[in-house]
């Protein structure tokens, strides 16, 4: 993973921490590329890194009898390696690299032991990782109550919200891979949103034409995700810009 300099901090998490303990994680720290379709740690394996990304996004996804599914996605509003934080340093979750930008890396050493003589660093994490986790069982939830239709909406402003760009590319192949089901759904509720002309999509480009109708076409999910993070974590701003 190619390194990138100058550091340009933009992490939400740690921007709301204390002057002096942001300062002590990006001394500790090293700004990386994120590279499209790296895999940073597979499903089981050790940890030795955690991530802060600046831009750029991050996919959690697992796999169960040769199925991948997309169950998280991270980008500048938290941190990939949640599981350090509680003391366990074996991936739950594949993360994948969805989204080309940069990130802060630290090593599960330093991380460590910032973590420990840091309890405004702790307290945020845990935080965080009640988000989380609230939003991986409520993508759980979403996969298998709710239609195709909306939970593609749903992954649409997702991606817009971490891409910070009304435009990105993806393949239906690979929709079909994060939501878990036939490209033929994909290409069917492609086609719906493209009817309403809530987005445009053509050869593996995304536009989103109208943010508000895309939100009110997706299921309810999205919102609850939002809410429960600003109501933990006091964000003051909306994920997207």
């Amino acid at each position: 993973m190619p390194i990138v300099s100058p550091v340009n901090q933009d992490n939400w998490l740690l921007t709301s921490l204390p002057p002096k303990e942001r300062e002590r994680i990006l001394k500790a720290s090293t700004q990386v590329e994120l590279t499209f379709g790296n895999t940073l740690w597979e499903q089981g394996e050790r940890m030795r890194h955690v991530y802060f990304p600046n831009s750029g996004f991050i996919s959690l996804l697992i796999t169960v009898d040769g199925h991948t599914l997309e169950v998280g996605m991270i980008g500048n509003e938290g941190m990939c390696g949640h599981s350090l934080a509680l003391g366990a340093d074996l991936a739950p979750l594949r993360a994948l690299v969805q989204g080309a930008g940069t990130s802060l890396r630290l090593k599960a050493s330093s991380f460590r032991q910032i973590l420990e003589t840091s309890p405004a660093l702790r307290q945020l994490l845990l935080g965080y990782t009640h988000v989380l986790m609230s939003q991986l069982t409520q993508t759980a939830a979403c996969t298998r109550f709710h239609t195709v239709e909306t939970r593609l909406a749903r992954w649409l402003l997702m991606t817009q919200d971490r891409a910070h760009a009304d435009t990105f590319d993806v393949t239906q192949d690979f929709l079909a891979f994060m939501l878990g089901v036939r490209r033929v759904g994909i290409t069917a509720a492609a086609r719906t949103l493209q009817a309403q002309k809530l987005i445009r999509y053509a050869r593996g480009h995304v536009s989103v034409l109208d943010r508000s109708g895309l939100e009110a076409a997706a299921c309810a999910c999205y919102q609850s995700d939002l809410d429960i993070y600003r109501r933990v974590l006091g964000a003051r701003k909306k994920l997207h810009k």
